[in-house]
């Protein structure tokens, strides 16, 4: 796992400690936080791209291999946390934004 900087760590600390997906219902354990995204070959350190997980939706800990990991919905919560431009400065290899409104389409239903 990366490094959180201080000043990402910061804001992160603010937002309250709920699990994202806690609408799916669930939730057990403490609340980690999972870096969703990876861009040049290494965790993006943003605020957007880390989201807050219970151990059972993170799959971690005393659920590991056991819990609800579901990478493509965790990503679309972290995608829809960032602005247009934030997505379009690591649009690179993958259309972030194009990749947000296909998981919109399959999660918003």
């Amino acid at each position: 796992m990366r490094k959180i900087s201080s000043k990402v760590k910061k804001e992160l600390e603010i937002e309250p400690d709920v699990c994202a997906r806690e609408e799916d219902g669930d939730c057990d354990g403490r609340i980690t936080w999972e870096h969703t995204i990876i861009f040049a070959g290494r965790q993006l350190d943003k605020t957007w791209a880390i989201i807050k997980l219970c151990e059972y939706h993170h799959s971690v800990n005393k659920y590991q291999d056991g819990g609800d990991l579901q990478k493509d919905k965790n990503v679309w919560i972290a995608l829809n946390r960032a602005t247009d431009e934030e997505l379009t400065e690591i649009s690179k290899a993958i259309d972030y934004i194009e990749l947000r409104k296909r998981l919109n389409e399959k999660y918003n239903n």
